[in-house]
């Protein structure tokens, strides 16, 4: 086995870049390649088990070449290359597409999704790989040639037949091709693949401009063979060139479910666009409307970038998830108009004519241009005006936030918490503001997580807001009592976000304080007041209770009567979206 490529092999493919952007539009402009001249040179590129792949972060092209050598492809530099730009230019050509497209996918591979991207690739392929053949007489088909060949080669007996995927998939192409059935390997078809291969060669042309649309109907047409076939991705290992394309690029956009995405996972036989059939519906006016603006659950979002490549942990994920969801949501950046100063300033000069105030003229400018004034052709005047005087700017409200994270709170991590969302936007709109931030999450004794006081790093106070720990109910009094020691030289509001455990906060702390007290020592300190969010019936004050329910409501009305503390009660969770908003507007614009 040959592990490193000669400089004849490389340059030969080097002289076929231009050409193969050419094959696209004599426009293309991507940077040149990069042609691996051994497997290790490769790996460090990330580029494993494929002979060729691309990266959307920076819109490159690597291609394995000793690889290229041991499959026989060494005189198709031209064919791989122009595939390889298809995928920057056709399918899927962006990170964001290529999210859209996995959503795509797996919605329409049920308990199969891990199939995904290998899935997503075969689909892409096949529009890049038919305009190629068709458009631009490349010999795509010899590729598979190649490539069947080879593995047959290397196959045993037993293992020379072709999984029905791999079967089906090919002979997709040998229908788009007019070729004859089994010439570009793949095993025996039966009738059924015939016929879902019809169909699969007809979606891609009807598709040719529009193949995102029918993402979900192709692999809705492959998923029965994917059941049936337990070694699906065997036969096309070496052709998994976009299995990490995404690695590295921004996740924006990828937590919308569009209108579309559930409608689209039909079979293409229920397609009448493609199937011919009447009555089928078509694809141009959905059934229903699924997405309609809904938002995917952080666990989503994850599985998606991860199919994707985009090497996050959960914890990584739910930070962009977040602060996504809350962008819309923030308050406009601060604008201040400043006002004239009171003093006239000189602003140049202009000529005095005839006619003008004669006490206008600057005899010292005029003379100086002319030692002979000549009225109305030497003659100048000084022109004034007003500039902004400086604005003040006013001292913004630090935000002080404790955040529940108790048992009886969903995992940020996992499916939207409205607590978590709530914090991002008053936190952000904060730092937009010009505040600082101190995050407090908390739930039982000892399960504490803090920034490191109060500052203005978005990553740090997300990282804290999409922790859990889903544990007892004991608010930090300890917290509250070090953050408030000693007066603070910037203002603070303190807020709380939780429910009817936050009354843990009035408790005796564990040097024997009375809760009560370093709540109003806190608000003193801060001296720009306190919120609170509880999810709490809107009619709580006045509400029938158990007894335990009604110390509760007790302890909260002398919060409000004794300390001033403005108590805001939330029914449903989502509601606390509308009061971040409210919140955020009230104190940071």
């Amino acid at each position: 086995m040959k592990t490193t490529a000669d400089t004849v092999l490389i340059d030969s493919w080097r002289a076929a870049w231009p050409e193969a952007l050419a094959v696209w539009s004599k426009f293309t402009r991507l940077r040149d390649p990069n042609l691996c001249a051994s497997r290790v040179e490769a790996s460090k590129q990330g580029l494993s088990g494929s002979f060729a792949m691309i990266r959307l972060l920076d819109q490159s092209v690597v291609v394995d070449l000793p690889l290229v050598t041991e499959l026989g492809l060494d005189d198709y530099a031209l064919e791989v290359l122009a595939h390889e730009i298809g995928h920057h230019i056709l399918a899927p050509g962006s990170a964001s597409d290529q999210f859209r497209l996995l959503a795509r996918m797996r919605r329409a591979l049920p308990t199969l999704e891990q199939h995904a991207p290998m899935v997503a690739n075969l689909y892409t392929d096949l529009f890049i790989n038919d305009r190629l053949q068709r458009q631009a007489n490349l010999r795509m088909a010899d590729i598979y040639r190649k490539l069947e060949q080879g593995r047959t080669a290397q196959a045993d007996a037993k293992d020379k037949a072709s999984g029905g995927v791999w079967t089906l998939y090919m002979r997709i192409y040998e229908n788009l091709w007019q070729l004859e059935k089994g010439e570009l390997g793949g095993g025996e078809a039966d009738e059924r693949q015939d016929t879902d291969a019809w169909l699969g060669a007809r979606l891609i042309r009807v598709y040719a401009n529009d193949w995102m649309l029918a993402a979900g109907r192709f692999a809705t047409l492959l998923l029965p063979y994917l059941v049936e076939d337990t070694d699906a991705l065997s036969p096309s290992r070496y052709l998994l060139d976009t299995r990490d394309a995404a690695r590295g690029c921004q996740t924006y956009g990828a937590q919308q479910i569009e209108d579309d995405e559930a409608d689209g996972a039909i079979h293409p036989v229920h397609d009448k666009r493609i199937s011919g059939l009447d009555g089928d519906e078509s694809p141009a006016e959905p059934a229903a409307r699924q997405g309609g603006g809904q938002l995917r659950e952080p666990f989503e979002l994850g599985d998606i970038l991860k199919a994707s490549g985009v090497d996050l942990s959960d914890h990584e994920i739910a930070i962009r998830y977040y602060r996504e969801r809350a962008l819309p949501h923030l308050v406009s950046f601060p604008s201040r108009p400043a006002p004239e100063s009171q003093e006239p300033q000189m602003e140049g000069l202009e000529p005095w004519e005839i006619g003008d105030p004669l006490e206008d003229i600057d005899w010292l400018q005029s003379v100086m241009q002319s030692p002979r004034p000549v009225p109305g052709v030497t003659t100048v005047r000084r022109v004034y005006g007003r500039e902004p005087a400086r604005a003040m700017d006013a001292v913004p409200v630090d935000l002080d936030m404790y955040v529940d994270s108790s048992g009886s709170m969903p995992n940020p991590q996992a499916h939207t918490s409205f607590l978590t969302l709530a914090g991002a936007v008053i936190a952000l709109s904060a730092l937009r503001a010009g505040a600082k931030v101190q995050v407090t999450l908390w739930s039982g004794k000892n399960e504490v997580m803090q920034t490191p006081g109060f500052v203005r790093d978005e990553d740090m106070i997300l990282g804290v807001l999409t922790e859990f720990f889903g544990g007892g109910t004991c608010f930090p009094i300890h917290c509250l009592r070090q953050t408030y020691a000693a007066k603070r030289e910037r203002p603070v509001h303190i807020l709380m976000i939780s429910d009817d455990g936050i009354t843990t906060m009035f408790d005796n702390d564990e040097l024997g304080n009375s809760g009560w007290d370093i709540s109003a020592k806190a608000l003193a300190q801060g001296g720009a007041g306190g919120t609170m969010a509880l999810n709490l019936e809107r009619a709580w004050e006045g509400a029938a209770a158990n007894k335990w329910l009604q110390k509760t409501y007790d302890d909260l009305k002398r919060a409000r009567r004794e300390q001033g503390w403005d108590i805001h009660a939330v029914e449903r969770y989502e509601d606390l979206l509308d009061f971040a908003r409210a919140f955020s507007r009230r104190h940071y614009v």
